[in-house]
């Protein structure tokens, strides 16, 4: 059954109206009820790609294209999308057949440049590839590129003597001695061909390590990824630190990628200088990243390590890195690096798990079996709670506090010991999870909604008394037992002076009492507790509680953004800068506001976090700049803006206006024009035209801006609007005495060759005579 054209088309200008707003999951969504109504429509096919694409969602956009390109095997759009997304992922056998599928595709319609694209891209990835090379040979022949194709013809020379086919390999050599007969490179060719000697083989374009290190991990996942839980937590910490590694190295490699991109200008922003050492710092981190995957695919673990270390000290800092290295040091039996590192990874979400199992090794190792316990304890808590009910983790984490407790009190080495062994051995097996979930099924069930922990179980301790006394504490607070709640507490705090959910219990009382400044004052010590702890959420929780009761207080959101970057929560981390800029802008601290803007900018560029911050964090500093009276520095960061989002329009009235500002006429006309173009590229010339007659209202005494108007309207077949604009601004030109440029509108006005062409023309030649 057909579907209904006036949904789909609903649905079609939704998702166009929602991509402009770059608001791409609403575009999704637009998208996909369009294609509910005809799954095959290949533009709604190729709009959901891109949207998808823009969400980072790889791996179902490729899907997307895939689809599109059987719907329409001649379009070569989203075989080229399909291609590109292909090497993302790191499938680059379909990736170089889809590119060389689409070089076919636009050159059949004539499209040479972005055929020549595609080609070059495949010897980017397999310089050897002989039809990319064949193909880009032929093509820049008949253009008359000669030097282009004769280095093509060395390149399928080199590949064909390697084959093992002399008689082609000395016909190619000499192909393109008939193209560059004087080239030093067909010289030498046939010098080593006489010689017997072997060609050059194939240099690979710039930007193609990226995706083939992308394989390699790849490559190093296959054996695991049969099981659908078949890896311990170290194991699953490290596929996901190598594949995280992998993906920033393509984004950086690559440098036509928006993640690049962003990357160029507003590291120059950040900095207030050239891009010089910037490149070089990247150049530094692409080349000791790629090497040190390629070393760890060949099992070369302490070459990788040495190489992740380099990228490490050129400045590339992650969780993902710290994890890795560590890994790799513990493998390598070098106990101290590994413990060194591991600590910069031991708060993140991702790798806190794997690497306080990592340390627990480390330390049992060197028979310090009391602090090797308190790790793999840590390590039981993380597992116990991310494994439990949601609602439920918080209580099991608080409950590990007396547990872990008692246990840096034990002397006896052989408990110890015993802890580290039950605990790895539940933990260190592919099969963790389902083992964890077995666990706590066997447990008696808890009088109330408090679940108990695992370690109740595996490691049959019970701290009750505790448990008990924080029960009663609450028990007397809903009462509104004030007073002796407190007491109730002083008197547990005796026998537990180091459990921190009974701090927390008193700095509730505390708040509840109205003593706000004590209860910040307990909050941010055990707030810093548990940060030292590596307890990185439970401190998160609380800073958010001191920031609730007291939003002014600074130290507290600075502490909570360190948190949270820790955590691996940049998003968030984000949001708490943009807060304290905020807060410092309110207090008229416009230094520190930009500086905060500043710092929140480079969280984005080095997380995972969404592009959209970019422009919104821009904003507010360009705000600023505006403010200190700083044009220069307002006017790096909105061209900036125009790179990031060339359809924002304010950002770039803003920007003409600037340069207007700062008396560079030219400047601001050619981003002017630049912005008409792009808009009329776009097919956009109703808005292009609002945008020029709002500016030509606003800047009345810019003559150039009403002549680009009046061009623009005279494009669009609205010659009889143009027509009266010009003759106007002729009369307030000659009125200013400004002969010249009231001749030049008079003969915009006769290139336009209006029905009365013959008066302009005898007015021009009056005043050019007169």
């Amino acid at each position: 059954m057909p579907g209904r054209e006036d949904i789909f088309l609903k649905a079609m200008n939704e998702g166009h109206s929602a991509a402009w707003d770059q608001e791409w999951s609403k575009a999704v969504a637009a998208y996909r009820r369009a294609l509910e109504e005809f799954p095959d429509n290949p533009k709604a096919l190729n709009s959901l790609g891109q949207a998808l694409h823009q969400l980072n969602n790889v791996e179902e956009a490729l899907q997307i294209y895939l689809r599109a390109v059987k719907v329409s095997p001649d379009d070569p759009m989203p075989m080229e999308k399909a291609a590109q997304l292909s090497e993302r992922v790191g499938d680059l056998k379909t990736a170089t057949e889809a590119a060389i599928r689409a070089g076919d595709l636009f050159l059949k319609q004539r499209d040479t440049e972005k055929a020549l694209e595609n080609w070059v891209h495949v010897t980017s990835i397999n310089p050897e590839h002989a039809l990319a090379h064949s193909r880009l040979a032929q093509v820049h022949e008949k253009l008359g590129h000669s030097q282009q194709a004769a280095m093509e013809y060395l390149a399928i020379a080199s590949i064909l003597q390697r084959a093992g086919n002399p008689e082609k390999t000395q016909e190619m050599v000499n192909k393109a001695q008939s193209l560059v007969p004087n080239s030093n490179e067909v010289k030498q060719a046939q010098t080593l061909l006489r010689t017997g000697q072997l060609l050059p083989k194939p240099i690979r374009a710039k930007g193609g390590t990226g995706p083939i290190r992308m394989a390699q991990v790849k490559q190093l996942q296959e054996p695991t990824k049969k099981a659908a839980s078949g890896l311990d937590p170290i194991a699953e910490a490290r596929q996901k630190a190598l594949t995280q590694l992998a993906e920033v190295l393509f984004d950086y490699s690559d440098e036509n990628s928006p993640a690049a991109q962003d990357r160029k200008g507003i590291s120059a922003i950040m900095r207030g200088t050239g891009s010089l050492s910037a490149q070089s710092e990247h150049l530094k981190i692409i080349l000791h990243l790629g090497q040190a995957i390629d070393a760890q695919s060949k099992g070369n673990e302490s070459m990788a390590a040495e190489e992740f270390e380099a990228a490490l000290n050129a400045g590339f800092t992650s969780s993902s890195l710290s994890f890795n290295i560590g890994y790799l040091r513990f493998k390598g039996e070098r106990y101290e690096s590994a413990q060194r590192v591991l600590q910069n990874s031991v708060k993140h979400v991702d790798y806190g798990l794997a690497s306080r199992l990592l340390l627990g090794q480390i330390i049992s190792r060197k028979g310090a079996f009391r602090e090797a316990a308190t790790e793999y304890l840590e390590a039981l808590k993380f597992a116990d709670a991310m494994t439990a009910p949601p609602e439920q983790a918080d209580d099991i984490r608080q409950q590990y506090e007396p547990l872990i407790e008692s246990y840096q009190q034990q002397t006896d080495e052989a408990t110890l010991r015993k802890v580290c062994d039950n605990i790895h051995g539940l933990l260190m097996r592919a099969d963790w999870r389902e083992q964890l979930h077995k666990t706590r099924e066997q447990m008696p069930k808890q009088d109330g909604d408090m679940a108990a922990p695992l370690a109740d179980m595996i490691l049959q301790v019970q701290s009750s008394s505790v448990l008990e006394s924080m029960n009663r504490i609450n028990q007397l607070a809903r009462i509104g037992s004030l007073r002796s709640a407190m007491d109730e507490a002083y008197d547990a705090i005796q026998h537990a002076p180091t459990y921190l959910p009974l701090h927390i219990i008193m700095g509730d009382l505390l708040v509840q009492e109205g003593h706000n400044a004590d209860a910040i004052a307990k909050f941010s010590v055990v707030a810093h507790s548990y940060s030292v702890r590596g307890e990185v959420l439970q401190a998160t929780k609380l800073l958010r509680r001191i920031i609730q009761i007291s939003p002014m207080d600074l130290s507290s959101r600075n502490r909570l953004i360190d948190q949270l970057v820790a955590r691996g929560q940049v998003d968030d981390a984000i949001q708490e800068y943009l807060e304290l800029a905020a807060i410092y802008y309110r207090l008229a601290e416009l230094d520190m506001a930009r500086k905060t803007y500043t710092n929140a900018l480079r969280v984005v560029q080095q997380g995972n976090a969404s592009r959209d911050w970019n422009i919104h964090i821009l904003q507010r500093m360009a705000d600023i700049d505006m403010q200190r009276l700083d044009w220069k520095q307002a006017l790096r960061v909105f061209e900036q803006i125009r790179t990031l989002a060339p359809d924002d329009d304010s950002g770039r009235k803003q920007l003409i206006e600037l340069n207007m500002r700062m008396g560079q006429l030219d400047r601001a006309m050619s981003e002017l024009e630049s912005y008409i173009t792009h808009l009329e590229s776009q097919n956009k010339k109703e808005l292009a035209v609002t945008f020029l007659e709002d500016l030509a209202r606003e800047h009345d005494e810019q003559p150039l801006v009403k002549r680009t108007l009046a061009a623009l309207l005279h494009r669009t077949g609205r010659m009889a609007e143009a027509i009266p604009i010009l003759d106007q601004l002729g009369e307030a030109l000659l009125e200013k005495g400004d002969k010249q440029g009231a001749m030049e509108v008079i003969n915009q006005i006769v290139l336009m060759n209006p029905p009365n062409v013959q008066d302009y023309r005898a007015l021009l030649n009056q005043m050019q005579n007169g």
